[in-house]
């Protein structure tokens, strides 16, 4: 139980690996505020949460709502008195051709992705100050090897980690850790090509030195867990690869 007492704010975490983390939060002891965009999906996850035994509530938005996002922070205060973790999980993109890509494609990814993660760590560091909490902001290899077809989505993502460091920087005196994770995990997304593109997907899973994509619950969401815990109290504006080796960062 080690995340016992504390509470979390977390993007994306309807489904996929939002929802794994949530369900490792879950299992630590966390209180928990989850933020989706589907309700259908969002109710059931809160079922499942509450099935664990987790104080948890279901947060409706859509994050392109900028002048929606402190109510988010708000209403987590409002329901359990503090916040000790913020997790940015959420991020939703276009892939197409550099090329190919338009304003609305670049504006779409930051809108989902880069500007949630700073506004809401802005509206969430007075709470986080109390706290001594932790920051985890989730990234790509998408952005470190730049991968052919992302580009409006690489572009978010480094802006997010490069973000996050001066936040490590510039938080670290109040005790606040900020860290940054880059994913592979067996996503709905991931599973759909699996399903539609076996060759890809095959190919793709065979770049991965161990050979298997990562379990949104037990390999990225426990990943999580340990960054917010107190085991990662001396770890700060790091990028943590969970992606099972594919990218070696140096």
């Amino acid at each position: 139980m080690r995340l016992q007492g504390k509470v979390a704010l977390i993007t994306g975490g309807s489904s996929g690996i939002g929802r794994g983390i949530c369900h490792a939060f879950a299992k630590e002891g966390a209180a928990i505020a989850f933020v989706g965009l589907n309700e259908h999906k969002g109710k059931a996850t809160e079922q499942e949460l509450r099935e664990l035994g987790c104080d948890t509530i279901y947060l409706q938005a859509d994050l392109r709502d900028r002048e929606k996002l402190p109510e988010l922070v708000e209403r987590t205060i409002e329901r359990f008195g503090k916040l000790d973790v913020l997790v940015n999980n959420a991020h939703a993109t276009n892939n197409v051709l550099l090329e190919e890509t338009t304003e609305e494609d670049m504006e779409y990814s930051f809108d989902t992705g880069f500007w949630p993660t700073f506004l809401l760590m802005k509206h969430s560091l007075p709470y986080l100050k109390e706290t001594k909490g932790k920051v985890i902001n989730f990234v790509s290899g998408a952005g470190m090897v730049g991968l052919s077809r992302q580009a409006s989505y690489a572009a978010a993502k480094e802006a997010i980690r490069g973000m996050s460091r001066v936040a490590a920087n510039e938080w670290g005196r109040y005790g606040i850790t900020v860290n940054l994770l880059s994913p592979i995990a067996n996503s709905p997304g991931v599973e759909r090509m699996e399903e539609e593109q076996p060759n890809a997907y095959k190919k793709m899973v065979s770049l991965v030195p161990l050979k298997r994509m990562g379990d949104c619950e037990k390999d990225i969401g426990r990943s999580v867990v340990f960054l917010a815990s107190d085991d990662a109290d001396y770890i700060t504006g790091q990028t943590i690869m969970v992606d099972g080796g594919t990218i070696m960062a140096r």
